[in-house]
């Protein structure tokens, strides 16, 4: 049996992306399981035993199982990349300011925008597009000067924000103006270890 770390997911999930990214950037030997979102696995007694809430990503290791991305991040630095969440209180303090950040701007804008377009979401695209712009401009301003969102070298709270961030023109978010976001974009994506989330045709990354 396998001794590597289970991640369920899904491909077009940014939660279950920042998972899967930070074990592979981090070196962590892990086993990706898809989970059939369409099909409703999520919902059955397998997957509910695993995770109540029916969400993926789900983290088993061993006997441990996590529950919720950054919760995931978490654990994984803990026990197995140190190095991605500093013990510096300060830091520390930053870092989780950015993974409030993931849960909140980021999953209410560019995610969002996300969803309405790649899974037809009732939402409000003037409100999700809104809210994109103001914590693009927040994290393009904190980026000023830096090349990660917290001291000198890659934590997770890069980790956390990359996924939903990148993929935000698919939700018909623009790039565009935020230069110093696509830089960090672009630093995580040449670490070793990098792995993509797979890119859908909509919005402004339409064919």
């Amino acid at each position: 049996m396998s001794n590597a770390i289970r991640i369920h997911s899904f491909p077009l999930s940014g939660h279950a992306h920042r998972a899967v990214l930070f074990a592979s950037l981090a070196g962590i030997k892990h086993d990706v399981i898809d989970v059939d979102l369409a099909g409703g696995e999520h919902k059955g007694d397998a997957f509910l035993a695993l995770n109540p809430a029916g969400q993926v990503p789900v983290l088993e290791d061993g006997d441990v199982v996590v529950s919720d991305s950054n919760a995931i991040l978490v654990y994984l630095a803990r026990k197995y990349a140190p190095s991605y969440l500093p013990t510096d209180p300060v830091l520390e303090a930053e870092v989780q300011k950015f993974l409030t950040l993931a849960a909140g701007e980021i999953a209410f804008g560019p995610a969002a925008a996300r969803l309405i377009t790649v899974f037809n979401a009732p939402l409000d695209v003037e409100f999700t597009h809104a809210t994109a712009a103001k914590v693009l401009g927040k994290l393009d301003a904190h980026l000023e000067g830096r090349d990660w969102l917290v001291g000198a070298a890659p934590t997770i709270a890069d980790v956390a924000i990359y996924s939903y961030t990148a993929h935000a023109p698919e939700g018909g978010v623009s790039l565009e103006p935020y230069a110093n976001v696509r830089r960090l974009l672009g630093n995580i994506e040449v670490l070793d270890g990098f792995v993509p989330m797979p890119s859908t045709a909509v919005g402004l990354d339409a064919a």
